[in-house]
């Protein structure tokens, strides 16, 4: 097994999401994570009891680290915690705006005291600007960014229906992180990373705020359908042969076009119609171009319908819930082992070829406290 990261040492001062997310990736590459709880633990430990009574988030997002629970307003954990930290490669914190400074770990003092350390801090809004000492919550994030307005219906804006938020910025820390750790290697510096949730939503709304700033275009909500592309969305099939359902079909290009309309429709003449010529056009003349699709669709079976797309070579794919999602033929799944059994959860997307690796054990509140006391030198509790 090849775990590049063994070696490093990642204290992670965290809770709910965008942490857990960037520090449970680090650990997947074999880095050491020491997780700093409150006595109370993570309160994502909280959020269910799905997975044979342990939370989802937590399982997801917790495997292979180490759980040490610190009171670091008492002056001997603080202490502590500032050992646990002088030996650390990394320092992850997503605590409430300014609580770490308080406490005495802010980025700034870490940095100067250690110059090989990386520290990385992820706020809700950023470090200035009047929202900065707010908390933010993924859903508030998803609203103040925008993305709530894109998503949904013509009739109400929606939310994304997982913590986009949280999980985006997770993934911008995790690779902010790897840069820094390949920085140091050329320079022996560390680096001190910021991102809040809003910039990461923000950067996911590039190209509908283009589209604003220099088009003064307002995209549309436009439910399972594209706001700039045509044909492109869900579509009812086989209501007339008794085996409705929706098919997702996207057409990216012009070559896709005419083999829909000529191959899988088998309306040519669509081809000939000056309003469907172009990209452009089709999305001008969507609910035109709507109604055709659908009488023809209405006259195929959804699986019919799935093996012409096929042969076509028009992208497509189905409607599934998470229950379909669940025995979907391309699911991997890892399984992860936690106080109260194997837990099996969704494979790490990054596959690395004659490469397996084994996920770490998710810990219970705690597990570690003891051991890491005993290492680090600080009083032993029970």
């Amino acid at each position: 097994m090849s775990y590049p990261l063994k070696g490093i040492t990642v204290v992670a001062v965290e809770q709910a999401a965008a942490a857990p997310y960037a520090s449970s990736r680090l650990a997947d590459a074999g880095a050491r994570v020491i997780k700093i709880e409150r006595p109370q633990g993570d309160f994502a430990r909280g959020y269910d009891n799905a997975v044979n009574g342990d939370s989802t988030y937590f399982v997801w997002l917790n495997r292979g680290k180490e759980s040490v629970v610190l009171d670091y307003t008492k002056e001997e954990d603080s202490a502590l915690l500032q050992q646990i930290i002088a030996g650390a490669d990394v320092l992850i914190q997503n605590l409430g705006p300014g609580a770490a400074a308080r406490a005495g770990f802010g980025w700034e003092e870490m940095r100067q005291r250690h110059p090989r350390l990386i520290t990385c801090d992820i706020s809700g809004y950023g470090e200035g600007g009047p929202r900065s000492d707010m908390r933010a919550y993924d859903l508030l994030v998803q609203a103040e960014s925008g993305i709530c307005s894109v998503t949904g219906t013509p009739e109400a804006p929606g939310r994304i229906g997982i913590s986009a938020c949280d999980i985006g910025t997770g993934m911008y820390a995790h690779a902010a992180i790897l840069e820094a750790l390949l920085a140091r290697e050329r320079t022996g510096e560390g680096s001190a990373i910021h991102l809040s949730l809003f910039d990461a939503m923000c950067d996911w709304m590039t190209v509908p705020l283009l589209h604003y700033d220099y088009a003064g275009t307002v995209w549309p909500r436009v439910g399972l359908a594209h706001p700039t592309i045509a044909p492109y969305g869900a579509f009812p099939v086989g209501a007339e042969v008794g085996q409705s359902r929706d098919v997702l079909i996207g057409v990216q290009n012009d070559g896709e076009w005419s083999r829909f309309a000529a191959r899988v429709l088998e309306r040519p003449d669509l081809l000939e119609r000056p309003e469907f010529a172009t990209n452009m056009l089709r999305v001008k003349n969507r609910e035109q171009l709507d109604a055709e699709i659908k009488v023809a669709l209405a006259k195929i079976s959804p699986d019919d319908l799935c093996v012409k797309l096929q042969a076509a070579q028009v992208a497509f794919a189905e409607v599934n819930g998470v229950k379909e999602l669940s025995s979907h033929p391309h699911l991997r799944r890892a399984s992860v082992s936690t106080v109260h059994g194997n837990a099996d959860i969704v494979a790490p997307p990054a596959i690395f070829r004659g490469e397996p690796r084994k996920l770490g054990h998710v810990p219970s509140v705690g597990q570690h406290s003891a051991a890491i006391r005993a290492e680090f030198g600080g009083p032993q509790k029970p």
